[in-house]
């Protein structure tokens, strides 16, 4: 028919070496994190998540299970592990009556970090925590310890109202400021606390995915295809070290709001 349009992968198919999308590139879109569970519900984040857990526990059993005064190389990185939650995040947040939570933070970071690191494994090569539903279910646990103690160290009333009516305010305010504390505190932490850890996962696996999809796609017996293939390499291993930096970044983030939070239910915030 005159004047239809031809797509273009129609017109010039396999122009690219190993290619057979044609001309248009295949851009990763959300689908890439759709996954075809293996049996049931048991999903390929699930087992990441599972091996990753049966990891942790090996390795710290493992480096602990005979300490030494003169520790092994397992047990002085362990160590050097439990010494940066414990001085690096509990005591520096939550002060003196921070040690008693260190295994829960200890536990906390080393999770998700683990869980973040899977997207630059080989072989792996996706975060779990780019999967929604785990950042929510470590933000409502964090959230429920966060209630529970607030309300058990302060009170149930006292621990709102310390919340809503911080001290040294004009009273007037409090008709615009109690609301918004109170949502701020009760609803929006646990939102904002999953939606950082799972935005930051998801957007790095997709940019990841993009550049080693461009990096075949691009390949051609030609100086253009050469050129733009070593870049698009070269680009996806700088954002694979990046990457690394924001997976444990994220997990220190997460770990250090957890403390914040246990603090502020510990003592008044205001």
């Amino acid at each position: 028919m005159v004047g239809a349009v031809v797509p273009m992968a129609e017109i010039e198919p396999g122009c690219h070496l190993g290619n057979d999308f044609g001309c248009g590139f295949p851009a990763p879109d959300a689908s890439i994190f759709d996954i075809e569970p293996y049996f049931g519900n048991f999903t390929k984040p699930v087992f990441l998540l599972l091996l990753g857990s049966l990891l942790i526990i090996i390795f710290f059993l493992t480096a602990f299970r005979r300490p030494q005064l003169i520790p092994s190389k397992l047990q002085s990185i362990g160590e050097m592990g439990y010494l940066f939650i414990r001085d690096g995040i509990s005591r520096e947040v939550i002060g003196k009556d921070g040690d008693r939570f260190v295994p829960l933070l200890f536990t906390i970071f080393f999770f998700v970090w683990i869980g973040n690191l899977w997207g630059i494994i080989p072989g792996a090569q996706f975060p779990v925590n780019s999967r929604f539903a785990f950042p929510v279910g470590l933000a409502i646990v964090v959230w429920c310890i966060y209630m529970f103690l607030g309300m058990r160290h302060q009170g149930p009333v006292k621990f709102f109202t310390n919340m809503m009516f911080p001290p040294g305010m004009p009273k007037a305010i409090y008709v615009i400021l109690a609301p918004i504390e109170l949502i701020s505190n009760v609803l929006v932490r646990p939102v904002t606390l999953s939606i950082r850890l799972f935005a930051n996962m998801f957007a790095g696996h997709l940019l990841l995915t993009v550049f080693t999809v461009a990096t075949f796609y691009l390949a051609s017996p030609s100086v253009i295809g050469i050129l733009g293939s070593a870049t698009s390499f070269l680009m996806t291993v700088i954002f694979t070290a990046f990457e690394a930096l924001i997976q444990a970044l994220q997990a220190y983030i997460f770990t250090l709001l957890t403390a914040v939070y246990i603090a502020g239910s510990l003592h008044a915030e205001h």
